[in-house]
């Protein structure tokens, strides 16, 4: 990690002249926001911007694609389920479900490259057309990469089946020989077709011997002159050596029968056997592997790991792991011919033949858009035990750092946010850390997108992500007028504050209107309402009287008083008594409703915005036939009046709704007066009877 990269792409803004007018910017989480400034050192009158415009620059695009979507999609199920193999799983029975792993990769990114092909040829805007047909091309590339990448790093292929790996890889990624083969034949006489013979010498490139003998028949059939020498070029081809996948001879035995079979090509070339035919001379050079001819034919092999894999298959069928870097590197030089220079592409191929893991996953990272491919690719390789030498500086090591990069870009989204998730829980050392920060940044835009970053936080004990998202939704509620969501979002949060500030605009609005909202709410709030005293009174202040209601005040009670919560314990008996005076009201039992009215106001725990509620509720008592309350009962009511009335805030100019208000709540007050003056004349006079008496 030591070596210096180059100096990165400078991206340039349309429209932004960087060297006349200063620029500003600001990060976000997966994007920079970039504008021109006014400073100038110009009159003010003179600073006009030239560039009226805020850009976007986002650092991963590729997340916004349609087609790309599903590649996420489908790859983080198949990454889910790497993680869950089983480490004690050895040998073949291990490997085996590694490779499995890697080809559901690679059918992803081929169902995908299949797509957006389809998409490309469909598309009616030319540049559109060509954004598509960029995109087959990384595709492309990316499952070029990644299945030899599994043939070397993975199945780890020995000498002689290596080879076998290499002609599938070949003949995957070069597939235009299929679509040439079905215009030959299709034609009326094939071999008189203008690439019959270049079909011929693609198969033979290719290693595809039994086609190539199929194709030579049709060549024997219709020219009589030339069958006999068809025939021997398609006996060399039948009889060449190849180890298959069910054959039990030893390299050894191998190596012996390929030495035969090639002095008998050579003996034939010697003897100018096909002298009468360039083309089949042609085709027993390329045999013999000779590289002068394997270079001749360059636009047919159009790549150099082509010509690489030709050049083995001719020369040393036996190849060693070990020598393919050596067998690649000349390739390369060879095909290119000091003509042009390697490209990105043939920088990383080079780096797998020479099985530096490193410098492919370095490479990958410099050129690919995104970080998708690294990301899983390191992290299938960590699994197969082959990147515990390469540790980072900074706090983790390469499989950590990819794919804590590559779950930061899925945050950039509005849905795909939810598959990072999966990403960094698999991040043993910082991933916990990563995620809260992310899921901090997520716009909670509606309360169902809520609720799935809450049940995240929830089911990883992120509690305080989960305070922090409930006390932001709850002061959206408020905002919104919405005091049953506030209530409902202040007590999942545990913030006692808010809780009683919520309680307290309950209370306003019952005091107001009479009537009170969200009762079901109220109804269950169960436990949640010993989190702050004033929704204790909110609670059982305004249950109904009902018998379960009675049960649940009681539990309430026990759970106070298990836990030593005296402040609690107390209000839930204020609270009993306000529900037992509405009670016993409305049984016309008015002497024990009084007593009890009188001792929720003497209390002084209820809050003292429902003080007037209280002293309502007094009214009706008050205004009775019959003296209810007695003159120390009605001086302790005043007391609380007047304590009342004397602490009402001072309000400066106020609309015309205000001022109803208080005309409204000027005649309460003066009514309550004249009610308590009635009630007390009355009251001493009957007390000053019954002395008498």
């Amino acid at each position: 990690m030591e070596e210096l990269d180059g100096e990165p792409a400078v991206t340039v803004i349309p429209g932004v002249n960087s060297k006349k007018n200063q620029m500003c910017f600001d990060w976000g989480p997966g994007e920079m926001l970039v504008c021109e400034t006014s400073f100038s050192k110009k009159e003010k009158s003179e600073m006009v911007p030239s560039c009226p415009f805020i850009y976007i620059i986002r650092k991963d695009v590729d997340v916004y694609s349609q087609i790309l979507r599903k590649l996420f999609n489908e790859s983080h199920g198949i990454f889910l389920g790497l993680q869950r193999i089983d480490e004690e799983l050895t040998g073949k029975s291990r490997k085996s479900q590694l490779v499995r792993v890697s080809k559901n990769y690679r059918s992803v990114i081929r169902a995908c490259m299949e797509e957006m092909h389809q998409v490309a040829i469909a598309a009616k805007d030319p540049a559109s057309g060509r954004q598509f047909s960029s995109q087959v091309s990384i595709l492309s590339a990316m499952e070029l990469i990644w299945n030899l990448c599994e043939i070397l790093f993975i199945e780890v292929a020995p000498a002689g089946h290596l080879l076998l790996h290499l002609l599938d890889w070949v003949r995957l990624h070069v597939c235009e020989v299929d679509s040439l083969s079905a215009d030959v034949l299709g034609s009326e006489n094939p071999s008189n077709h203008d690439s019959f013979w270049n079909l011929v010498t693609i198969l033979v490139l290719q290693g595809r011997l039994d086609e190539a003998r199929q194709m030579l028949s049709k060549e024997a059939d219709a020219s009589p002159a030339s069958a006999g020498i068809c025939r021997i070029m398609g006996d060399l081809m039948r009889t060449m050596p190849i180890l298959s996948p069910g054959n039990t001879q030893t390299l050894t035995e191998l190596e012996l029968k390929w030495q035969h079979w090639h002095e008998e090509c050579e003996r034939y070339l010697q003897d100018s056997t096909f002298a009468t035919n360039p083309h089949l001379e042609s085709l027993l050079k390329i045999m013999l592997g000779d590289e002068a001819t394997l270079l001749e034919q360059k636009e047919l092999l159009s790549n150099w790991y082509h010509f690489l894999v030709t050049r083995l298959l001719y020369s040393n069928p036996t190849v060693k792991p070990i020598d393919l870097h050596y067998y690649a590197q000349s390739s390369l030089d060879l095909f290119l011919g000091g003509e042009s220079s390697p490209e990105p592409l043939d920088n990383i191929l080079l780096a797998a033949f020479e099985f530096d893991i490193h410098q492919v996953i370095k490479e990958c990272s410099i050129a690919l858009s995104n970080w998708w491919f690294v990301a899983h690719l390191t992290d299938l390789l960590d699994h197969c035990k082959l990147l515990q030498s390469h540790n980072l500086y900074f706090g983790s090591n390469m499989r950590e750092f990819l794919l804590l990069e590559y779950a930061s870009g899925l945050f950039a989204h509005p849905s795909l946010w939810q598959l990072g998730v999966d990403y960094f829980d698999y991040c043993p050392k910082l991933g916990r850390v990563s995620l809260e920060l992310h899921i901090e940044r997520i716009p909670l835009n509606t309360e169902q997108k809520a609720l799935k970053v809450l049940r995240i936080c929830e089911q990883r004990q992120m509690t305080e992500q989960v305070r922090s998202i409930c006390k932001i939704l709850a002061m959206k509620a408020v905002r919104n007028n919405r005091l049953g969501s506030a209530l409902s979002w202040s007590i999942r949060a545990k913030d006692a504050a808010f809780a009683t500030l919520v309680s307290d605009r309950f209370l306003r609005d019952y005091c107001e209107r009479g009537c009170f909202s969200d009762l079901d709410l109220i109804d269950n709030l169960g436990p949640a309402m010993m989190l702050s005293d004033r929704l204790t009174f909110l609670d059982l202040a305004l249950w109904s009287s009902s018998e379960s209601a009675l049960n649940a005040l009681g539990l309430h009670l026990i759970g106070a008083y298990e836990f030593g919560d005296r402040k609690n314990l107390l209000l839930c008996g204020v609270a009993g008594k306000y529900r037992e005076f509405h009670r016993m009201y409305g049984e016309k039992r008015f002497a024990d409703a009084a007593c009890l009215l009188l001792s929720l106001m003497t209390s002084r725990i209820a809050p003292r915005s429902f003080w007037m509620t209280l002293l309502t509720d007094a009214l009706p008592l008050l205004e009775q036939k019959q003296v209810i309350f007695s003159a120390e009962q009605t001086y302790e009511l005043m007391r609380c009046l007047e304590d009342l009335t004397s602490r009402r805030p001072v309000r400066g100019e106020s609309d015309i709704q205000q001022l109803q208000d208080e005309d409204i709540e000027t005649t309460k007050v003066e009514m309550l007066r004249l009610a308590l003056a009635r009630n007390l004349a009355r009251a001493i006079i009957r007390e000053g009877s019954l002395e008498g008496s």
